[in-house]
């Protein structure tokens, strides 16, 4: 790319090439620094070079303005050529890499109003020489690795713009030891974000006497004590308050009533019970609010749903709260809502429009699911272990966003619907079904056939008859882990099955599966692969076709309600899925020799074949065991036979 013409406008005051692929343009600096009006420039995300580093800018004496974030140096912080722009007033150069030191240089920018060097490799403490920088009102430091103590970080602040700092975002430093009891105050402070830290002690009072502070976030600490309205009464214009993740306990009274500008609050795994706070009905502004594992063991109050019909965001999961869901439900806003491990009863109501995510899993609820869930965007709905009733309705059918689905350990009975009509105008986007502990009954559901995105299945312990498809290959290309164990299946096991090249974890144990374990399953590579192979050739399967958002890869590897059996026992499983490879053909009517592809499967961490009429050898380097397949009694007199297997 040929920018040169760009020096021939000498007047230029502002340029921005942001997002533009600049990382072959050899003289992009010697040509901008032929723009000596530029008081604005930014280069943020242009896939710059390293070696842009050592260039010298004598010319743009008059920019105040320098955006190069994103661009991924991974050079050292010194020599650059920006430390030489004194006349910078904001400067970013976040997320590229940065390693080294925190510069002494940033003490000559005394002109410097807002610096964001977050994202960056840099270590120790921020330079002493910052007492220089008069006019700082934003510092932004966040994702480095300082590890050393938040007092000594304080005292570095500058003090001549002390009562100037607007943005203090320090998270994710390791910064240690007690926050100070005492501190000037910081007059004018908007945003304080110590969070992720390894911060203890107490929280001080002078928290509560930053009065235009709208962002608090001390969450991920390893704080302890109590907050009370001391802490929070002079925060009037507070609109963020998160403090989740630390030993804190909220004692405030009865009568206490928050700061009217509170649109988000999360108090997740502190001190807030046994009580409901009543304090949360002053709240007309609330947009999120988290309040999990927060020790409540009250009946949920009817003025809750008035205050959570502005909320987008409502987790109150793990607590010990109860109560119905109410008809109201359908006007809220929300977008997410995670009540999961509580104590609510009564049928589930139809549900907000723009609800995304719901988790209502280990409650108490019963009746039906909805005729119609009211929320067509769904793509997580979480449902485990309740008390639902009835059969599954065709409504679940034009959830066309789902991709994840999890129904089991309920009381649902009939066969899965038939969404073959709506399925066949569009693939549907599910990635983990989970039906497991059922009574549903039919054969294999064949609306699954639509579902060519699928990971994770799990039918087990129903009542599901015929036998397994033999699209399965076909339709299911990405399929990791299937589990139909404890039914009624027949048949042989297709060698369509063995073809799925990702598949880790098959579970065909105690249905009425006949014929010989098919030689093909030395195809199943996830059984084969080593762990180091295993963790790459797991994220690279879904990769290319379904992309690696954080939801995504929330779905796959879900692991809230996944069991496993192992020794002769059910298990909730709490490892990482990921390394979960599993291959039981138990307690069927499976006959012949046990293939020797079987020894190929080296990733394999549970080898079930118990209890079926194999003859023959048992073929070597299967755990070291050798010789014929015991017939007879042999074996009878051994104890603990459940955890025998061959």
């Amino acid at each position: 790319m040929d920018i040169t013409w760009l020096s021939h406008l000498t007047s230029l005051e502002h340029l921005d090439l942001s997002g533009t692929n600049l990382g072959r343009v050899v003289h992009l600096l010697p040509v901008v620094n032929m723009i000596p009006s530029l008081k604005f420039l930014s280069l943020s995300g242009c896939n710059l070079r390293p070696s842009y580093g050592s260039l010298q800018l004598s010319n743009l004496t008059y920019l105040e303005t320098l955006d190069l974030s994103f661009n991924s140096f991974h050079r050292p912080i010194t020599p650059n050529w920006f430390w030489g722009l004194t006349s910078l007033k904001f400067l970013d150069i976040r997320e590229n890499g940065f390693y080294g030191q925190f510069p002494d240089e940033i003490g000559n920018m005394t002109s410097i109003v807002k610096i964001d060097l977050s994202s960056n490799n840099l270590v120790g403490m921020i330079p002493s020489n910052l007492e220089n920088l008069c006019s700082l009102e934003e510092l932004y430091v966040s994702g480095n690795n300082i590890n050393e103590s938040i007092t000594e970080f304080f005292l570095r602040l500058p003090g001549c713009s002390w009562n100037k700092l607007t943005y203090l975002h320090v998270d994710s430093t390791n910064l240690t030891g007690r926050l100070p009891i005492k501190l000037e105050p910081l007059s004018n402070l908007i945003y304080l974000d110590l969070s992720l830290n390894k911060l203890a002690g107490h929280v001080p009072l002078w928290i509560g006497e930053l009065t235009k502070l709208a962002v608090l976030d001390l969450s991920n600490n390893n704080l302890d004590g109590f907050i009370h309205e001391g802490h929070l009464s002079g925060l009037e214009s507070l609109e963020i308050l998160w403090l989740s993740n630390n030993f804190i306990a909220l004692t405030v009274n009865s009568t206490w009533v928050p700061p009217s500008n509170l649109t988000s609050i999360a108090l997740g795994s502190c001190l807030l019970g046994p009580k409901f706070p009543s304090w949360l009905r002053w709240l007309t502004r609330l947009e999120i609010l988290i309040i999990s594992n927060t020790s409540i063991s009250d009946t949920l109050p009817d003025w809750f749903w008035i205050t959570a019909s502005t909320l987008y965001t409502l987790n109150m999961r793990r607590n010990k709260i109860s109560g119905y869901l109410p008809s109201t439900m359908e006007f809220m806003r929300a977008t997410a809502i995670d009540l999961g491990s509580n104590q609510f009863n009564g049928a589930i109501p139809k549900l907000p429009i723009g609800l995304t995510e719901l988790d209502l899993s280990r409650n108490n609820l019963d009746g039906p699911l909805p005729l119609d869930f009211g929320a067509p965007g769904l793509t997580k709905l979480i449902l485990f272990d309740n008390s639902i009733s009835g059969t599954i309705p065709s409504s679940l059918c034009k959830l066309r966003s789902l991709v994840l689905l999890d129904i089991s350990e309920n009381k649902l009975i009939g066969p899965v619907p038939n969404c073959s009509v709506e399925a066949s105008k569009n693939a549907m986007s599910i990635l983990n079904l989970s039906l497991r502990n059922n009574n549903l009954s039919g054969e294999f559901p064949s609306f699954l056939q639509y579902c060519q995105q699928l990971v994770f299945l799990d039918l087990a312990h129903n009542h599901f008859v015929g036998t397994l498809p033999t699209w399965i290959q076909e339709k299911f290309p990405y399929l990791a882990f299937l589990r139909v164990r404890s039914n009624m299946f027949f048949g042989n096991i297709p060698e369509e099955l063995t073809k799925l090249a990702n598949l880790q974890y098959l579970d065909l144990a105690y249905n009425n599966i006949t014929g010989s374990i098919p030689k093909s399953i030395v195809n199943c590579q996830r059984m084969i692969a080593t762990s180091h192979d295993h963790d790459h050739a797991f994220v690279g399967a879904f990769q290319f076709t379904i992309g690696l958002s954080d939801g995504i890869i929330d779905t796959v590897s879900y692991t809230e309600n996944f069991t496993v059996v192992t020794k002769g026992q059910e298990r909730l499983y709490t490892g990482e899925i990921i390394y979960m490879v599993n291959l039981d053909l138990s307690c069927n009517n499976l006959i012949g020799d046990i293939p020797e592809e079987i020894s190929a499967l080296l990733a394999l961490k549970n080898l079930n074949l118990s209890w079926n009429n194999f003859s023959g050898k048992i073929p070597e380097n299967i755990g070291a065991l050798t010789g014929d397949i015991p017939s007879g009694n042999q074996l009878q007199t051994l104890d603990d036979q459940e955890y025998i297997y061959i």
